[in-house]
């Protein structure tokens, strides 16, 4: 018998027997009373009216219908079944506490209590539950029953009623006459919900992200709006308040999940666990599963000052507890998210010279962040047997790492080319309170956060500091709570789909140390938020109900480091030193194409993939925002920008867009003479590397250090950046695609700060500080290759990364039947 299969029809339990006679019996008798009705009508009756006849018999008809659907075994009957008693139960509730027939009443209110107790009695759970959402239920109740969580869900339960009495309250359309009535919908509110989501979510499904926001905006507003309306003694005046009442009740139930239950992520990881049930297929291979959560921008010497401050209890726990260990891992140059993930997932970043960089053989800028851009760079990168090639899952990365499937991953937004799996899996999500209803109130309060936090800076006189505009304020609001469930559910998902291999990007630390600080106490928060998220995957893990066992490993792609901005420090930006020196013709890339902003983005690229009216209108905001000064410039004649300056963090590259070719030293000191010697002077730039005839050579403002030999001359400009800086620019310099001008500032051993290219405090992707020092946590009774490490015993680069990452899913049993490695662009010239 499949997993998904139910018990043999001949064993019916005696309680699914009694149950059905009794709805049959108040079936007949509803038929018989409309028939009754119907007579007295053709009589001539006064008391009796056309719309009462059609009533009873409309109910006596679907009561047999449920009847006769409830002996066959079906559990949407019993749905059906439950909101009908649920509706007479508080009917007879309201009847009797407020001058009704008592006796009535209470003869209806009992009835209904024992055919609920009937209905979902273990035995007729059994009866109507596969196997596979039995073993569920048990999981999620076993995970549940501890006094503390009982008397946590007990208080939220009553508070819940307090909810519906302030949601009517402050709800000018929607009035209730008593307290009982408030009960009573407060009951319904959960019935309906309960019933009418997978309806809803049926609905999204056939509709594309166009239906899973309509029905996230008006789905719960029906479910809410239903229940009101039908609930004794609650009047809605229309369907505009049952909305307003529906995200009413929305907020303030997202308030209370914050103060009553055990984790914030309850609800959500019972959700997204039961919306996984539809079309599981358990694996049987017997292969453990990986997990792969990359916690973006976190340093390794961050990560050890969290675990001894004891403020990341999920990541202390598994290490103390023995079964995790962690290393750090060495980024290399760039110290970027492109260069990293490209490394990581598809085991080179070979040409990914910056964040954003000029391409010569295009003739125009490349930007990671850009879906277009995403893919070319991902297919000259790829070779078919990426990471996750072996039936992984790639959610919310800029590169797929071979997935064949992805969700929120940047490149597979290129022209619509990959399928997202956008319409079942982002519809749970938005349909369901514990989603979309429950992320925008966090999102609001996220961005109110940011607000005051970001006043408070200013208020205090923090430095370094940078304006927190509002483009920031909604980004922080998306990353930090939004895509954060939204990640979330997909994971789990994924793993109830029995995904072999799943690779996650988690933004949130990242977006707010650019702007707030790599320490600051906001930055921390979102830190501590993620441990908590680790927490919600280890519980899922635990319950084991997913068709594989998973492991969970820990990956950053970078750290971060600190200062204040190089304009703010030395009152120029690196575009005007440049111009300066080359006549006024050097052009700077627009901020809003940095490194912010990629996750919020993929959710609008998203939408405008849809053929609809939303579609054609996000397409065509954002063909206006990522056009930029540099995209369309004809270069190849000469018409073009004369230069590019682009900042990633403390990194510079200035590229001549005139020039075919790398221009060497010999040729920038004979073009622009004084710009050499100008940038290599400044007191905010630690060394700048150029093509000498000898090859690349790293030049300071004393000295100079020959790449490619090692040889020295004066004072070496690479002294303080690291024991890695002499091999790591070396590689960099040597791209196709390496500016003609690498930049790296100037670095505060006193502080441990450097000097962004541009607007942000907290930057990587230079050398200084903690950017390049990024962290690996894995099971403890996993080992690191000898073969892979340095003489420091230290992972170094992200394709080192890749190899590692390759074995330990090799010795599980994955990517035994992956077809031979391709001859792609990724892997002959590179970029």
């Amino acid at each position: 018998m499949s997993a998904a299969a139910r018990p043999e029809r001949n064993r019916r339990p005696w309680t699914v027997t009694v149950l059905t006679v009794l709805v049959g019996l108040s079936a007949m008798l509803d038929l018989l009373l409309g028939v009754a009705v119907a007579v007295a009508l053709t009589e001539g009756s006064d008391a009796i009216d056309l719309a009462t006849t059609i009533a009873l018999l409309g109910v006596g008809l679907g009561m047999l219908g449920v009847a006769i659907a409830f002996w066959r075994g079906s559990n949407g009957a019993r749905v059906i079944l439950t909101v009908l008693l649920a509706i007479r139960l508080v009917t007879a509730l309201h009847e009797a506490t407020t001058g009704g027939e008592v006796g009535t009443a209470t003869l209806s209110g009992v009835g209904s209590v024992a055919m609920l107790a009937l209905s979902w009695a273990p035995a007729s759970s059994r009866w109507f539950q596969s196997d596979r959402e039995r073993e569920l239920a048990r999981a999620l109740g076993s995970e549940r029953r501890t006094v503390r969580r009982r008397i946590l869900r007990g208080i939220e339960l009553a508070v819940s009623v307090l909810v519906v009495s302030w949601t009517i309250t402050l709800t000018p359309g929607v009035t209730s006459d008593s307290w009982i009535a408030t009960i009573a919908a407060a009951l319904l509110i959960a019935v309906v919900s309960w019933a009418l989501q997978p309806a809803w979510l049926s609905i999204a499904s056939r509709f594309g992200w166009a239906g899973a926001l309509a029905a996230a905006l008006f789905g719960n507003a029906s479910m809410v709006g239903l229940a009101l309306f039908i609930a004794p003694g609650v009047d809605v005046s229309g369907p505009g308040w049952a909305l307003l009442a529906s995200w009413v009740f929305s907020f303030l139930m997202t308030a209370v999940s914050w103060l009553f239950t055990a984790s914030s992520y309850d609800y959500l990881l019972v959700h997204a666990t039961r919306m996984s049930l539809k079309g599981v297929s358990p694996a049987d291979d017997g292969q453990e599963g990986v997990l792969f959560i990359q916690l973006d921008g976190v340093s390794a010497p961050l990560l050890e000052q969290e675990i001894r401050a004891g403020n990341l209890p999920t990541i202390s726990r598994w290490i103390r507890g023995g079964t995790h260990t962690w290393t750090e891992w060495t980024t290399g140059i760039p110290s970027t998210t492109p260069a990293s993930q490209s490394g990581i997932l598809h085991g080179t970043n070979e040409g990914i010279p910056t964040f954003r960089w000029w391409d010569r053989e295009l003739g125009r800028l490349l930007t990671a962040n850009k879906p277009d851009d995403a893919g070319l760079i991902e297919e000259r990168m790829s070779d078919g047997r990426g990471l996750l090639a072996d039936d992984g899952v790639s959610l919310s990365n800029l590169f797929s790492g071979d997935a064949p499937r992805s969700y929120l991953t940047m490149s597979g937004l290129r022209a619509g080319d990959r399928d997202l799996g956008a319409s079942h899996s982002y519809a749970a999500f938005f349909t369901h309170p514990a989603g979309l209803a429950r992320a925008l109130p966090r999102t609001v309060g996220e961005m109110a956060k940011e607000v005051w936090q970001g006043r408070r800076q200013v208020w205090r006189d923090i430095e370094p500091r940078v304006p927190r505009t509002a483009e920031y304020v909604a980004l922080r609001g998306i990353t930090n709570a939004l895509l954060r469930d939204l990640n979330v559910a997909l994971a789990i998902e994924s793993m109830m789909a029995g995904a072999k291999s799943i690779y996650m990007d988690f933004v949130d630390y990242d977006e707010i140390a650019h702007h707030a600080g790599v320490t600051r106490p906001e930055s921390l928060a979102s830190l501590y938020g993620l441990d908590q998220v680790l927490h919600t995957f280890e519980r899922f893990v635990g319950l084991g109900i997913a068709p594989r066992d998973y492991r969970i490993v820990l990956v950053s792609d970078h750290g971060q480091s600190q200062g204040p901005t190089f304009a703010q420090r030395y009152g120029c930006s690196l575009e005007d030193l440049v111009r300066e020196h080359t006549g006024g013709r050097a052009v700077a890339v627009p901020s809003h194409d940095a490194e912010d902003g990629g996750p919020a983005r993929l959710l609008a690229h998203q939408l405008a993939q849809q053929e609809s009216l939303s579609g054609r209108v996000a397409k065509a905001a954002l063909k206006r925002r990522d056009a930029g000064p540099l995209d369309d410039a004809p270069v190849a004649s000469g018409e073009g920008p004369a230069l590019a300056v682009v900042g990633s963090g403390n990194l510079g590259g200035v590229w001549f867009t005139g020039s075919s070719e790398r221009l060497t030293l010999a040729d920038l000191e004979s073009q622009h003479p004084g710009l050499i010697e100008a940038l290599a002077t400044h007191p905010g730039v630690g060394f700048l590397v150029v093509q000498a005839g000898t090859g690349p050579v790293a030049i300071g403002a004393t000295g100079l250090h020959r790449l490619a030999s090692g040889e020295v001359e004066g004072d070496d400009p690479l002294a303080g950046f690291g024991p890695d800086a002499r091999a790591d620019l070396l590689r960099a310099a040597t791209f196709a695609t390496a500016p003609d001008i690498y930049l790296n500032s100037a670095h505060d051993p006193t502080l441990d700060e450097v000097y962004a290219f541009e607007g942000l405090v907290g930057c990587h992707g230079g050398l200084g500080g903690w950017q390049t020092r990024a962290m690996l946590l894995y099971p403890s009774n996993w080992e690191i290759d000898a073969d892979l490490t340095d003489d420091r015993g230290l992972l170094h680069g992200a394709e080192t990364l890749h190899r590692q990452l390759v074995r330990w899913l090799e010795d599980l049993g994955h990517r035994r039947g992956l077809p031979a490695r391709a001859a792609g662009p990724g892997n002959a010239a590179g970029l």
